[in-house]
């Protein structure tokens, strides 16, 4: 391992030295304003007549970015990325989050691509994590207590590159509760959010993990991923308050088959065993089956379709041993996926996706250049009876979204242009359903506007 270590770092080295350097930078800043009303609340509070404040939100966010790399040739990179968001509560009214707020480091690592004649590639340090290496339902965010602000995790990627296409990809990431890479007014938790109802700016608990992915083809028409993983979580203890430590092992499949040039299927299916600080033992499932086609025929206009079911394991003991036995552990896919109003709604914790049956039916159109409308709806139902809906149902109703993502000013980038200003319109409708004590609609509707310099 010692001489692997010695061999990598003579080889960046050289690449460095004798590589052409070449500095870039550049800046981002996303304007958003958010309404929403009788939204969802955590388990055991039901359907909210009003928000969590008592009222409808409209509140403005706002968050700037500044980033700089340094490239050594073309297979040597080192990034770094600074953030900040900070908000203007219209209604209520307060002065939470308000400028400057705190910068903090977002991003920072070193990457490298094709060393050893294309055999290895690999990115060490602090990195977003969304959909990475194609799995969604695994890789989202790893701050998820971070909110909107961030998605990454400390992480080191190593990836083995094959004759035949194959790859091996190697990872190990480390979640701090804490961020202390940041400069301001406000203390940065970045939480793990494990622990049944458990606020995120409280639950101060780490977890680290690692993992490896095979991605091949099969028969040269079938690409698939097998993959294994370990995730770890430190115990927290605050008062009477006790969260024992969990572990846990995971083992899964994803199939991707493209049957004509217009059609094409997804397939994943995923088990996890282990582990409490207790002794207890762990286990939970989940899976994802979907068709989906866009249209090939060459013309601007593209519609496309899809209709997915997917499932994750509950757990009848849910309200009594933080989270129950048997429900699904969503790993790092602790982010916004199906909706942005369910991010806080039957969930055991922010974002803690788990318990859940959803079937859904997307359709939209993709025309001119970058624009694109989507439209989906679909049924979602508990997979076990936890006792945390509020009523004694199992069906937690119908969510139907609409999003049309739009370009107000793009760079024409063959005459190195990079000034763009891009938007998008994303609302939400949920009529709740007999998991709920209430029958009343919840809705969210955002408008975005992005400048990227």
């Amino acid at each position: 391992m010692k001489r692997a270590v010695v061999m990598l770092s003579a080889a960046l080295g050289a690449a460095a030295a004798f590589a052409e350097v070449v500095f870039d930078a550049g800046a981002d800043l996303r304007v958003r304003q958010e309404f929403y009303d009788n939204v969802m609340g955590l388990p055991g509070g039901g359907l909210q007549s009003k928000s969590p404040y008592g009222k409808y939100v409209n509140r403005m966010r706002f968050r700037p970015r500044v980033w700089g790399e340094v490239k050594f040739g073309d297979k040597l990179r080192i990034y770094s990325r600074l953030a900040d968001e900070f908000r203007w509560n219209v209604q209520p009214n307060t002065r939470s989050s308000v400028f400057p707020d705190e910068i903090f480091l977002d991003n920072l690592f070193i990457e490298s691509k094709g060393l050893f004649d294309g055999f290895l590639d690999f990115t060490v340090g602090r990195q977003d994590i969304y959909n990475l290496y194609g799995l969604d339902h695994i890789f989202q965010d790893g701050t998820p207590g971070d909110g909107s602000r961030s998605l990454y995790s400390d992480m080191a990627r190593f990836t083995l590159n094959f004759e035949d296409d194959s790859k091996l990809d190697f990872f190990a990431l480390y979640d701090h509760d804490d961020n202390h890479l940041r400069w301001g007014s406000r203390r940065s938790d970045h939480r793990s959010l494990t622990g049944l109802g458990e606020p995120d700016a409280e639950s101060e608990r780490d977890e680290w993990g690692l993992g490896a992915i095979w991605s091949s083809t099969l028969a040269e028409t079938l690409p698939y991923q097998l993959f294994v993983m370990h995730k770890n979580t430190a115990s927290y203890r605050r008062g009477n308050l006790k969260r024992p430590s969990t572990r846990r092992e995971l083992a899964g499949i994803k199939l991707t088959p493209q049957l004509t040039d217009e059609w094409s299927l997804e397939f994943d299916a995923m088990g996890q065993i282990g582990e409490n600080g207790s002794g207890d033992t762990l286990y939970g499932w989940s899976g994802y089956s979907g068709i989906s086609w866009k249209s090939a025929d060459g013309s601007s206009v593209k519609p496309f379709g899809s209709l997915g079911l997917v499932f994750m394991s509950g757990s009848k003991d849910t309200a009594e041993i933080d989270g129950g036995h048997g429900a699904w552990d969503p790993m790092w896919a602790r982010a916004v996926r199906y909706s942005e109003m369910f991010s806080y709604g039957p969930q055991y914790g922010v974002c803690w996706w788990s318990n859940l049956m959803y079937a859904r039916f997307d359709a939209g159109l993709e025309f001119g250049r970058r624009h694109d409308l989507t439209i989906s709806t679909g049924p979602m139902f508990a997979m076990a009876d936890d006792e945390l809906g509020g009523d004694d149902g199992s069906f937690k109703g119908c969510l139907h979204t609409l999003r049309y993502n739009f370009p107000l000013m793009l760079a024409d980038k063959s005459k190195g242009e990079r000034f763009e200003i891009l938007g998008h319109i994303h609302a939400e409708l949920f009529n709740p359903g007999d998991y709920f004590a209430s029958d009343r609609p919840a809705y969210f509707l955002r408008w975005q506007v992005e400048f990227k310099f």
